[in-house]
């Protein structure tokens, strides 16, 4: 019901930007530009969790963009929604093409899913909001894309804001899994893992681990050929190759300036 309200509130109470408070704006031309000023690259935070998958941000988490990512996912300014989808747009584009994914390749966009606590005080999921809005940005740029929400948190789980960084992953592990029937969704396309923010690396390699538990091979089959290189068994006229999925790639629509700067360097 409160999701409803806040579109509701969105078409009738003055409008400022997101970015910079700039009145009769959802985001300005200025703030919106810092959106995609720095063009989609791959960042690493320090240090470097094991089972992190490779990950690319579309800017860092500065200035507009952070004041725009806070103003939707904190205070309900739902119509961020869009600037930010087509900023993780480019974002997922670019995690695909480095793990080599074709453009004709169809892609699943996995949101790191929020606790049902945070849903329920938000009166919406942010990152499922913005993974839409990437789907439908990369569907009219002629990329076959749509949204599995297919992760879900197996238990309780602290507030990631008061931890630092081992708390993070202390808190998180083991805490995500795939629901019934996702590994059948999971096998319809490229799997890019999605979030709105990476500081630590924590949420994004307890999704990649979640995912991968559910992902033994990749691609599932292939009714024709033998991939070169990979060892492979055959049921009837289908051949299953045994070698390991390579992890998932994942984008996000900002990480720390810090992790920018890394990768600068």
């Amino acid at each position: 019901m409160r999701g409803w309200w806040l579109e509701i509130a969105g078409l009738v109470l003055p409008v400022a930007c997101g970015g910079c408070g700039r009145p009769r704006s959802e985001l300005c031309p200025s703030c919106r530009a810092e959106l995609t000023a720095s063009g989609p690259r791959r960042i690493l935070p320090r240090p470097v969790p094991a089972g992190l998958p490779r990950v690319h941000a579309a800017a860092p988490y500065d200035g507009a963009v952070r004041a725009a990512l806070l103003a939707h996912k904190e205070r309900g300014a739902l119509g961020l929604a869009k600037p930010l989808g087509a900023a993780l747009a480019a974002a997922v584009e670019a995690a695909a093409a480095s793990c080599g994914a074709p453009g004709a390749d169809p892609l699943l966009l996995v949101p790191v899913p929020s606790s049902r606590r945070a849903v329920r005080a938000r009166g919406h999921d942010p990152t499922r909001r913005i993974a839409l809005a990437a789907a439908r940005r990369l569907r009219q740029s002629g990329r076959p894309a749509r949204v599995a929400s297919v992760l879900r948190q197996s238990r309780a789980v602290a507030d990631q804001s008061a931890l630092d960084a081992r708390g993070r992953f202390a808190n998180l592990a083991g805490a995500l899994e795939v629901v019934a029937g996702g590994a059948r969704l999971l096998a319809a396309g490229r799997v890019v893992l999605v979030d709105d923010l990476m500081t630590t690396g924590a949420s994004l390699t307890e999704a990649a681990r979640a995912v991968a538990a559910v992902r033994p091979v990749h691609p599932p089959f292939t009714a024709h050929g033998r991939p070169g290189g990979r060892r492979e068994r055959r049921i009837g006229r289908i051949t299953l190759p045994t070698q390991p999925a390579p992890p998932a790639p994942a984008a996000v629509v900002a990480g720390s300036p810090s992790s920018f700067v890394i990768n600068r360097n």
